[in-house]
């Protein structure tokens, strides 16, 4: 398999495609975004990732990377899209509980059905989106199969990198692989052993649907156990920070951190597909999507109380990405507290060293040192490398030296009485 088409050049797409392209095979990049295609063409990328930018550069020196709006005929083709969700009217229209998003599959469907055309004989169609559970086989396949084309190989094989370290885990991760048959899950997994370092596993698609959702899902509802624990801390006058410390010191537990939220195109959104694929059977994992998602409104009330006598408070809102030393906004919680904040008819000031650019309505981004020189308060909602070397000089810049720690970045390091420090799920 020579030529490969990689249709969406995001978080995903993009490195994968110059993965492919420094690694021997002919790769068209398709994406519908002129932006991204613009930045592309001259030479820059649109995502903040480490040695990303020099390798899609190679790539299309080489010239086995090239970029379009479309697809062309091909030997394999690599679906990379998103896969977001939608709320309220739409989801219920669907059938969805109450309050429950579904998948909005309409990117996939539209990626797969303009490959229809260009379809041949012993084509490979690789789903690589986060899908729920049956989408290759009653979805994306009945689409191909309108081709008329016999003899086409179909897999879904989900992506399982971390941002930050894409490069790296797309090289070494195990790779899940499921063919709706054997011929496609073996053919699959030959195009990725061209790159592939990791163990690749196989499996039917609709298993590999599954198993990437139960990774995130994992994680998710034990975030939402860590924020639970947070809660009862701070009512109950512990620190859970330090209880977690020292629950994990048994050789059999190993809590996570809680946090403002839950935020990222994965964890944030896949739980919602296995929801979907069974709503009845799922209380556990709908209910910990809703402790998730109610962290930004109980960091607000830490706003709240801690600002109150405070005349037109001003707060700075400091990271606004999901995850530490990213770029990546995606279902940040950080920006539901901004949204939140400025609902309350707070003053908000939003500062991010690692994002370039917000909508209008979050403001414009201020450098840390003018958001604390302006504000009565701070709060901590990324964990970035430069928040956790704020030092008490650096809050002597505050015109009221208040913190409001939502990541456990600042415990132990302020060493003065004259900064006020509290964390979230501390109730000392």
């Amino acid at each position: 398999m020579e030529r490969i088409c990689v249709l969406g050049l995001g978080y995903v797409g993009l490195p994968t495609a110059a993965m492919l392209a420094t690694h021997g095979h002919e790769v068209l990049g398709v994406d519908v975004s002129r932006q991204v295609l613009d930045r592309l063409h001259n030479g820059e990328v649109h995502i903040h990732e480490a040695g990303l930018r020099s390798l899609v550069r190679a790539a299309l020196k080489s010239g086995h990377l090239r970029i379009a709006e479309g697809p062309e005929p091909a030997d394999a083709f690599i679906i990379a899209v998103p896969t977001p969700i939608v709320r309220e009217e739409q989801a219920l229209a669907e059938g969805a509980p109450q309050g429950s998003p579904v998948a909005d599959l309409s990117y996939v469907i539209s990626a797969a059905e303009a490959i229809v055309p260009h379809l041949q004989p012993g084509n490979l169609v690789i789903l690589e989106s986060t899908v729920p559970p049956r989408t290759t086989e009653d979805v994306v396949a009945p689409i191909l199969r309108r081709s008329g084309v016999r003899d086409l190989l179909v897999a879904h094989c989900p992506e399982r990198v971390l941002p930050g370290r894409i490069l790296a885990e797309l090289v070494g991760n195990s790779r899940v692989i499921g063919g709706v048959d054997q011929r496609s899950a073996e053919a699959a997994r030959e195009l990725y052993a061209s790159f592939v370092e990791g163990e690749m596993l196989l499996t039917d698609a609709t298993t590999a649907e599954l198993v990437k959702l139960m990774e995130n899902t994992h994680r998710d509802v034990n975030i939402a156990l860590a924020n639970e624990f947070a809660l009862v801390a701070e009512r109950v006058g512990v620190d859970v920070w330090e209880a977690i410390d020292l629950a994990n010191r048994h050789p059999r537990v190993k809590m996570l951190r809680p946090g403002p939220g839950v935020g990222g195109h994965c964890i944030a959104v896949d739980p919602w597909f296995v929801v979907q694929a069974a709503p009845d059977l799922t209380p556990l994992i709908q209910t910990a999507r809703r402790v998730n998602d109610g962290m930004p409104a109980h960091v607000v009330e830490l706003v709240r109380q801690a600002v109150a006598g405070v005349e037109r408070p001003v707060i700075a809102c400091l990271g606004l990405t999901y995850k530490a030393d990213v770029d990546d906004v995606r279902e940040s919680p950080a920006l539901r507290v901004l949204e939140l904040l400025k609902a309350e008819g707070f003053e908000v000031l939003a500062c991010d060293p690692h994002v370039r650019a917000l909508p209008e309505a979050y403001g414009r981004l201020l450098p840390v040192s003018e958001a604390l020189r302006r504000a009565d308060c701070a709060v901590i909602l990324t964990d970035h490398a430069e928040f956790r070397a704020l030092s008490p000089e650096d809050l002597r810049l505050m015109r009221r030296p208040l913190v409001i720690d939502s990541r456990c970045a600042l415990k132990g390091r302020l060493g003065t009485p004259d900064a006020e420090h509290r964390l979230l799920g501390s109730g000392r």
